[in-house]
């Protein structure tokens, strides 16, 4: 796994918020709120190795609580558990697993959050006349003058209620952190937050989970009414199988190993009205789509009854359609869940993240977004009548209106920019790899080194004990330590400190040290012959060695210094999209409200209102008897129409406002502007003009628009087609009626 770039900031800044808090007296609070699919727990995990590796925090010993609600905590300790695999930097333990009535030292305890309530009186919390309870472990702890973090996942779910609080009390860390999607807690000392749009644009999580497609949803308030609701359930089911299909025909036609998966979720039972539903959907898979769990097409999750559970999660796991309960949705992870089924028997349902949660991620991270987009959604169905829609979170996640494009649309096919996402400014990428091999060939680095009885300079060992990185064998490394060259154990952490102490200006962390090995690996292999699976010790002294760490160290240096000019160049190029067209739908979130339109391009026309000149051009736009169809364009990826302008000596992307198609079939491109953005738009002026001039075969025309009254609008609409240079707001004298230019022939 490489860390998002998303991820290495919250980590960061969940380190120093620790650091300013541990420097205080008293018990603190953080609150850490990231959204379902951003990877939480290992971006817990990375925090807790550097909190411990800390140089300003090394005089101080730390211990750690981990809980969680139900099984969730055995789940995330084995995250963990494979995390440190490598590294043995924490150790993960469960309660029974406590040495010397005490938690060690850089160890992390996972207990479930129902088995230390006190009520319960389960004997984590019960004492007793051996004094192996909780309270005297944390006692014992303390006393060797450990200082306990306590780490809360899923918050939400327990940390409210008074008993929670008591429990807190009890433990009495020295730092709670809170991890929750959706936290709870109140007055924390801090908080560090993950945006969703930042997971989003990483490719972790789907674009949006959109409701009911193709059925007219209302939203009043907080309140939501879909015309879904005057279906059955066998109607229900029906549409999500049927997307199911949809979106698997997309996997296949791409060439993806991927088997979507359609989840139908029960409320838990109260009366024998939800054992009938499930009787009832299980009829009808079998009667009309031939899905049994006979045949392995259906799986049934529910606690008297588990069928074909086995490996579900695997992306190309034959079973199309899960049957389960609530209970099952916390902490279970099957990316490839992507449509999800809620009957009216739920009665009413708040919406949120964590009720979408499990088919918000995609199920190849890092591949991120697929380029036939409804990969990157995905679908809820359900007849419900009463949905509210109250957490900000999912208004701007959940989609609950959808637009089409207008049948009479004739392709227009204009050459559109885009910039693609960047991955690599904080940490090495593949092509790091690449880069090595072609700057060691130049440097004739095979040529340069000794490989025949090279042993690794003993200085390399005085500068570990400097750093203090580490433990190396259980024993710290000394100076004057003779260390033993053929044990990998021991070169292992040599090698990854030589590494580390090479790795600047990218931050040291594990994915970044491992692609820098694999590169060195890859020479091994590819010049010389020697793969490092059966001789890694002679590979690692050669390295090492005094005749060559020299060589080895100035053909890293050459690489990165290749590795940031191409990431930089990479970042400044834009991509170019041949024959752009509108898309054929698009979706929106609760933010949305729809405009009466009669000529737009989408129908139904849906406008966020933030800005008063654009709908009061929409509204121009409509009065006139020489436009087809008008396109209110967006602001992001290949999705939408830009033009390249630069500014600053950097090429950028810039979205025009509108595309508006006459009868006459020329295109206008108009970008509205008031008051000081006029002045702000000089570069993006030009940008627009050289790209009508070099497209003037396609019957471009347009520039930046505005009203000669920015209070009301409701004066002359000017259009600006001059140089950039030349534009002064407020003198009209250079501008021209948008009336005037639209009418042209």
């Amino acid at each position: 796994m490489i860390l998002k770039n998303y991820q290495e900031t919250a980590i960061h800044k969940l380190l120093i918020r620790s650091k300013e808090l541990l420097s205080q007296s008293g018990e603190k609070k953080i609150v850490f709120k990231a959204p379902t699919g951003s990877g939480k727990t290992i971006m817990m995990a990375e925090f807790l190795k550097r909190l411990i590796n800390d140089y300003e925090l090394k005089q101080k010993e730390f211990c750690f609580i981990w809980t969680a609600p139900r099984k969730l905590h055995n789940q995330s300790k084995n995250k963990l558990d494979k995390y440190y695999e490598n590294t043995r930097a924490l150790e993960c333990v469960n309660f029974e697993d406590l040495n010397d009535r005490q938690i060690g030292r850089d160890e992390i305890l996972f207990l479930n959050w129902e088995s230390i309530n006190k009520k319960n009186k389960n004997t984590i919390v019960k004492e007793n006349e051996n004094e192996f309870y909780l309270g005297k472990i944390i006692e014992n702890t303390k006393e060797e003058g450990r200082e306990v973090v306590l780490v809360i996942d899923e918050s939400h779910h327990h940390a409210t209620s008074e008993i929670s609080q008591d429990l807190i009390s009890d433990i009495g860390p020295r730092l709670t952190i809170e991890v929750s999607a959706t936290p709870v807690i109140s007055n924390p000392d801090e908080i560090v937050s993950v945006p969703l749009e930042d997971v989003k644009l990483e490719g972790m999580i789907k674009k949006s989970v959109i409701l009911n497609p193709n059925f007219k949803n209302i939203l009043s308030g907080d309140s939501l009414k879909t015309k879904l609701a005057d279906g059955t359930d066998a109607m229900v089911l029906e549409e999500s199988i049927n997307k199911r299909a949809e979106i698997a025909k997309a996997y296949k036609e791409a060439g993806i190993e991927i088997n979507p998966l359609l989840l139908i979720q029960l409320p838990d039972r109260k009366t024998q009205a939800e054992d009938q539903v499930k009787n009832d959907v299980v009829w009808i898979l079998k009667d009309k789509y031939r899905m049994t769990t006979e045949n392995g097409r259906l799986a049934i999750y529910l606690s008297g009854e588990k069928e074909n559970l086995e490996n579900i999660a695997k992306n190309n796991h034959e079973t199309e359609v899960l049957l389960f309960k609530q209970a099952i949705a916390l902490g279970w992870d099957c990316p490839r869940a992507q449509v999800l089924v809620l009957f009216r028997d739920w009665k009413s349902l708040t919406f949120s993240v964590q009720t979408v949660g499990r088919i918000m991620r995609m199920p190849e991270p890092d591949t991120g977004h697929y380029a036939q987009d409804i990969l990157n959604y995905g679908f809820v169905f359900t007849n419900l009548a009463d949905i509210e829609i109250k957490e900000d979170m999912a208004r701007n996640y959940v989609t609950i209106y959808t637009s089409q494009r207008i049948e009479s649309y004739k392709p227009i096919k204009l050459e559109s920019v885009y910039r693609l996402r960047q991955r690599e400014k904080t940490r090495l990428s593949p092509k790091f790899i690449n880069i090595f091999l072609d700057e060691a060939k130049k440097y004739d680095l095979e040529k340069k080194i000794e490989t025949k009885g090279q042993k690794l300079e003993q200085s390399l060992i005085s500068d570990y004990k400097a750093e203090d990185v580490d433990k190396l064998a259980n024993k710290e490394i000394k100076g004057e330590a003779k260390i033993n060259t053929e044990n990998e154990a021991d070169l292992q952490k040599l090698y990854d400190f030589f590494v580390k102490n090479n790795l600047s200006p990218f931050y040291p962390e594990d994915r970044s040290i491992g692609r820098l090995k694999e590169a060195i690996y890859y020479f091994f292999r590819m010049r010389l012959g020697m793969a490092y699976t059966n001789r890694f010790a002679e590979i690692i002294n050669i390295v090492l060695s005094p005749k060559n760490s020299r060589h080895f160290i100035n053909v890293i240096d050459s690489t990165k210094e290749k590795y940031i000019a191409e990431t930089q160049k990479r970042e400044a190029e834009l991509q170019k999209s041949a024959d752009w067209e509108l898309p054929e739908i698009l979706n929106y979130c609760g933010n949305f409200t729809e405009l009466k339109t009669e000529l737009s391009a989408m129908k139904p026309f849906y406008y966020d209102n933030k800005w008063k000149t654009e709908e009061a051009f929409i509204k121009f736009l409509e009065k006139s008897d020489q436009i087809e169809w008008w396109f209110k364009n967006g602001d992001r990826d290949a999705t939408f129409f830009a033009v390249r302008y630069e500014e600053n000596g950097e090429r950028k992307p810039f979205y025009v406002d509108f595309i508006a198609c006459l009868k006459d079939e020329r295109i206008g491109l108009f970008d509205t502007k008031s008051g000081r953005t006029i002045t702000d738009a000089r570069a993006k002026v030009d940008g627009l003009r050289s790209y009508i001039k070099a497209n003037h075969k396609k019957n471009l025309f347009g520039g930046i628009v505005t009203n000669t009254n920015f209070q009301n609008f409701k004066a002359r609409w000017m259009v600006y087609t001059g140089a950039g240079a030349d534009l002064i707001p407020n003198q009209w004298k250079n501008w021209v009626l948008v009336e005037d230019i639209i009418e042209k022939s």
